[in-house]
């Protein structure tokens, strides 16, 4: 298994890399972090070799005084050269919570994170779509014309899509090239196995969001407890792995405020599971 992937054809990624989620808080509308630890978590995952942050414009803490971009802006820019940045565009937060944006809203949107991130072209850009589940039977399409057409003026390196099914992905790639697909998955939560086959199929990258279950689900179960046991290694750990071991064209971005956190999430990269591993895991 090789632990790189070619994003887009042009862009070499470690396929385990870090999102900035929990860089302003540890968990949504709770206490904002200390800057300062979070810019330190971001220089020493670079030093452990992520070449591959996911980040958005609207991860901030509930007071908004902490921000992923800035962070990440604050710690490491000028950016090293084999950096790729992610970034994900479409959700819009009024006073009564998250919303969908509408294509209106994209272009600002794209322009803000540019400017937090101090940056002339994203390297990638996803398109958000739906609420805590894909939408099905919705379009995207005059949405995601609205991010190629940003591409073609030179602004966005490369398009992705996220929380979508398979018509979804088919939509967009009718549109304009797409290199990767982010979408709710972890060993506990398979719902979209699917879009991974599609994204294998067609060398797209599959990246996970939650891939430890984000607080949102438990992962444990006998398997993977099992399989830890035998490695000698924390459960997630195993997690990550796993993801790893699904398809070549699976990423992992796990998030993490935690220096702790970060460097046992990095030494999943060393583990390799075997048949029986993948079996008592299935």
């Amino acid at each position: 298994m090789t632990n790189q992937f070619r994003l887009g054809g042009d862009l070499t990624i470690d396929r385990l890399g870090f999102g900035a989620m929990r860089l302003p808080h540890g968990s949504p509308g709770g206490a904002a972090r200390d800057p300062e630890s979070g810019r330190a978590v971001l220089r020493r995952a670079v030093e452990l070799g992520v070449n591959h942050i996911d980040t958005a414009e609207f991860y901030r803490s509930a007071n908004g005084s902490v921000r992923a971009n800035t962070l990440i802006r604050e710690a490491l820019s000028p950016y090293p050269a084999a950096l790729v940045i992610a970034t994900k565009v479409g959700p819009v937060f009024g006073p009564d919570g998250p919303g969908q944006g509408t294509a209106a809203d994209l272009r600002p949107q794209v322009e803000a994170n540019l400017e937090s991130l101090g940056l002339d072209r994203l390297d990638l850009v996803y398109l958000r779509i739906g609420g805590t589940e894909p939408p099905h039977g919705e379009s995207l399409a005059e949405r995601f014309e609205v991010l190629a057409a940003l591409r073609d003026e030179g602004l966005i390196r490369h398009l992705g899509i996220s929380n979508v099914d398979a018509r979804h992905l088919a939509e967009a790639r009718a549109i304009a090239p797409v290199v990767a697909v982010q979408n709710n998955f972890h060993i506990a939560n398979r719902d979209e196995t699917a879009v991974l086959e599609a994204c294998t199929q067609a060398g797209i990258a599959f990246v996970p969001f939650f891939p430890l279950g984000g607080g949102r689900a438990d992962i444990n179960n006998p398997g993977l407890v099992k399989v830890a046991g035998r490695h000698g290694a924390t459960a997630r750990r195993i997690a990550l792995a796993w993801l790893l071991a699904l398809s070549p064209v699976a990423l992992a971005i796990p998030g993490t405020g935690s220096g702790a956190h970060l460097e046992e999430n990095l030494t999943a990269r060393s583990i390799t599971l075997t048949e029986a591993d993948l079996a008592d895991l299935s």
